[in-house]
């Protein structure tokens, strides 16, 4: 089977494995008064590194490489149309620092379920959503080189019925505390070249009411409430590209926790703001990192 190559590597992130390791460990350090552990989940943002890496290391810095065997990446499909979920063609996904293996074991296990259909390699290497969590899966997963498996999962603009049977599909790999998801997703994208420029004067200037419609969405993530995110994003149409990733992790959540004494709790850690935005012709992406942890 082929090699995914890192087609973002040398653009929106650093290409050659030093420099990137170097950013990645500044990083994490500057994130280590996160703690909110160990991750069963995690939301990341997905934008180049300049932008959000800082950010992202808040929530990768809440895995515990000696408890992870498979890590499962859900991120959206920007720019090919899915009305499902789909799986990567190849067996392999080289970054800068690393290669990482693909559970094709898992991959047989999603395909027996009917619901997973295969992308293209051209579609696999255009998509940049999971592909931006590589590094610091590899990162923070080091200690485990070789010892752990990928399984990533493009997924497609899904209905409210298909987000719940995806989550209930994803659910018992959810209940493994040996495994780990990664939620690919960015928040707010707004301004005009987003046609997206809602602005609620009450809270002050562009830059702030943009937070406190990301906080609205991110207090219902933090409550485990599908049903209160698609209300939200039905009545305030936040432009959070994650949107279906996010939705489908709600609803696993909420089958894993159905009956078997499992209880999850969410919590965002940081929150950024790619610029401020203070007139209409500005523009700004708004990034947040949190983890899901079990509580006993």
């Amino acid at each position: 089977m082929p090699s995914r190559r890192a087609s973002h590597a040398g653009s929106w992130y650093e290409g050659k494995g030093e420099d990137l390791d170097m950013q990645l460990s500044k990083w994490l350090s500057d994130a280590s008064g996160s703690n909110h552990r160990p991750a069963r989940a995690i939301i990341s943002p997905h934008a180049g590194y300049s932008y959000c890496g800082s950010c992202a290391a808040h929530a990768f810095s809440q895995i515990d490489p000696n408890t992870v065997e498979k890590v499962f990446i859900l991120g959206p499909s920007h720019h090919f149309y899915l009305k499902e979920c789909a799986l990567s063609p190849t067996s392999t996904y080289i970054t800068p620092l690393y290669n990482l293996k693909i559970d094709q074991e898992v991959y047989q296990e999603l395909y027996g379920t009917g619901k997973f259909r295969t992308m293209s390699q051209s579609v696999d290497e255009d998509e940049h959503s999971i592909e931006m969590q590589l590094p610091y899966i590899a990162k923070v997963m080091e200690s485990k080189k070789g010892q752990f498996t990928i399984i990533p999962i493009l997924v497609g603009s899904l209905d409210q019925a298909s987000e719940k049977l995806y989550g209930e599909i994803l659910a018992k790999y959810m209940n493994n505390p040996n495994n780990v998801f990664v939620i690919s997703s960015d928040f707010c994208h707004w301004g005009r070249r987003f046609q997206y420029t809602r602005y609620d004067e009450q809270h002050g200037e562009i830059y702030k009411s943009i937070e406190a419609l990301d906080r609205k969405g991110m207090q219902l993530i933090e409550n485990l409430d599908p049903e209160g995110f698609y209300e939200y994003l039905a009545a305030y149409k936040n432009t959070i590209c994650g949107r279906h990733p996010i939705a489908v992790m709600l609803n696993a959540v909420k089958t894993a926790q159905n009956g078997n004494g499992l209880r999850l709790e969410f919590k965002f850690l940081d929150y950024k703001q790619s610029s401020k935005c203070r007139v209409h012709s500005d523009s700004s992406v708004s990034y947040a990192a949190g983890s899901l942890v079990a509580k006993s």
